[in-house]
């Protein structure tokens, strides 16, 4: 009897043990460069997740950005990241950017829209810069390699007639040191793709002779009309130094992608956490969030196909889904 009471908890113990093994796991979230806005954020979510007991742990990863991210999520190397929409758009139909032409990410999935990317355009004011054609035999920086920067940066040029042949050097490396080598004056200008009220273009503004540079009108109706993923932008007075009336611009949208292959249950849990349970705890992780963030207009510019985890939880609050925004059967 008690050989059989030992065999019958043995079996219970292993039952036990497999129903855990069953809900636990690790989700690595891909991000950017520390310097930018992605990193913290990825950083609130991987520790909101944490924090939850949800059965899985999570880590933030600092990585080159967008298409860095997405073709991570398609490889497994990463399990959630943070994408611009336009670059989650290219790398599903596997077109518009050379890593994804012929290479569609067919495992990336969307979760939610967070909150609109602007692109900065910066000029140091002694270097006869007025407008984006000016940028033309300069040292601009356009971007980290692969990140979705370099792709914005090749689409307002385009909107000028120019292209990164045409400038002095592009100049690579992460937004960071972009940023630095404005302020020090090794550079002319710098596109830098990233949320309102950036610490480090805020500090470059603080200590440097920069600029804010305004799209054309008539340009910027015909970078929206060749590239329809991105909206126009305005920059608000006030919120850097030195910008004393509206800088018109062009904005992505960042977004929370994950992978087909991730749970439904666990997106699930995590969608609901970030968007329900404790949304203000997560809009207070960054400005940007807690500015533009709102679980109402998490879909609006949603570029890609949902996970059915995220779906769940639209479903439930009632929340009216695209068809275009279905996971494929």
């Amino acid at each position: 009897m008690k050989h059989r009471m030992l065999v019958l908890t043995s079996l219970l113990v292993l039952a036990l043990t497999a129903g855990v093994s069953a809900q636990t796991g690790f989700l690595t979230i891909g991000s950017g460069g520390t310097g930018g806005v992605y990193f913290p954020i990825a950083t609130g979510i991987a520790k909101m997740i944490n924090d939850a007991n949800i059965g899985w742990r999570s880590n933030a990863r600092s990585t080159g950005g967008s298409v860095f991210n997405v073709t991570a999520i398609q490889s497994g190397e990463l399990q959630m990241a943070l994408a611009q929409n336009d670059i989650s758009f290219y790398a599903y139909g596997g077109t518009g950017v050379e890593a994804f032409i012929g290479k569609p990410t067919r495992k990336l999935r969307g979760i939610a829209i967070l909150y609109p990317e602007p692109i900065h355009i910066l000029a140091r004011r002694d270097r006869g810069i007025k407008t984006v054609a000016d940028m033309k035999g300069k040292q601009v920086y356009v971007g980290d390699i692969g990140s979705g920067a370099e792709q914005n940066s090749k689409q307002v040029l385009d909107g000028y007639g120019l292209t990164f042949a045409d400038l002095g050097q592009a100049v690579r490396g992460s937004a960071t040191t972009g940023v630095q080598l404005l302020t020090d004056g090794r550079i002319d200008a710098m596109f830098y793709t990233v949320g309102v009220g950036n610490a480090a273009i805020m500090q470059a503004a603080l200590t440097a002779p920069i600029e804010f540079l305004s799209i054309d009108p008539m340009k910027l109706r015909d970078i929206r009309e060749k590239y329809p993923f991105l909206s126009a932008f305005g920059i608000a007075a006030g919120i850097y130094r030195g910008v004393d009336a509206p800088v018109v611009t062009v904005t992505v949208q960042a977004s929370l992608v994950t992978s087909s292959d991730m749970s439904a249950d666990v997106v699930y849990r995590v969608t609901k956490l970030l968007m329900d349970e404790k949304v203000e705890e997560f809009r207070g992780i960054h400005s940007n969030l807690e500015r533009y963030f709102h679980p109402l207009k998490a879909l609006e510019g949603m570029a890609i196909p949902l996970h059915p985890g995220a779906v769940r939880f639209y479903q439930e609050k009632n929340t009216r889904i695209p068809e275009r925004l279905l996971p494929p059967k």
